[in-house]
């Protein structure tokens, strides 16, 4: 089985050659970046697994690189992991708006890094083979394609992350029913996701941006329980 291929972003070496060391002696293959720059230009010649990108770094910053990412068809797919010095909720909250799938604030262990990377990974697989559902779900004017990963409004193809299409897929299959918090976050996030519940909200919030209207709403809020997906 071919090593996976993790991209590191910080600007500072000795965070670089602490992440490359430890993750090489885990099995990875890690090519490390001290400007978001840098990545982009890398991802165009050879792709990654996964991305550790730290927040604040000489120009375009981590969020901007997020961003950038989620929005091109080539890297909207591949996971992000946030490393950052802020501990601050809007940080966090901030960088799961740009697509990060999981954040981890510095200063960390090797351990604790390695098992959120590991989490990611099993969170992420989307190879074709690891999917259980297949085929298309039909909600009005969204088309939701299970095998393609793939979620139209009308004929307009919507850029949705990996978390927000698979908050969707749920949503979906659970139509008319009532799904907590809690269950969304260990379905989506996994059991040993360290985040807390205001992760859910962030991303219904950005869902309902890209699928919803004024004329038509589709999820709604279940006060003090979680979400459902309107029949």
């Amino acid at each position: 089985m071919d090593k996976k291929q993790i991209f590191v972003v910080d600007d500072e070496m000795h965070i670089r050659e602490l992440i490359q060391y430890n993750l090489q002696k885990h099995g990875y293959e890690v090519t490390t970046f001290e400007k978001g720059e840098d990545l982009l230009q890398k991802l165009k010649q050879s792709p990654a697994d996964m991305i550790l990108l730290d927040l604040m770094l000489p120009g375009m910053d981590g969020l901007d690189v997020c961003r950038t990412l989620r929005s091109m068809d080539e890297t909207k797919h591949i996971p992000i992991i946030m490393l950052t010095a802020k501990s601050e909720e809007f940080d966090r909250v901030l960088g799961l708006e740009m697509g990060a799938d999981d954040y981890i604030t510095k200063p960390f262990s090797v351990r604790e890094l390695v098992a959120r990377i590991k989490a990611v990974f099993r969170r992420t697989n989307y190879e074709p083979e690891a999917q259980t559902e297949t085929g298309t779900i039909h909600i009005k004017d969204i088309t939701i394609n299970l095998n393609k990963r793939e979620v139209y409004k009308g004929d307009k193809l919507l850029q949705l992350t990996l978390k927000e299409f698979e908050l969707l897929k749920i949503l979906a299959l659970n139509k008319g029913h009532v799904l907590s918090r809690d269950v969304l976050l260990d379905k989506i996030w996994g059991y040993d996701y360290c985040g807390e519940t205001r992760t859910v909200d962030v991303h219904i919030r950005h869902l309902r941006k890209l699928i919803e209207d004024e004329a038509e709403n589709y999820i709604e809020t279940v006060r003090g329980v979680g979400y459902k997906l309107k029949e």
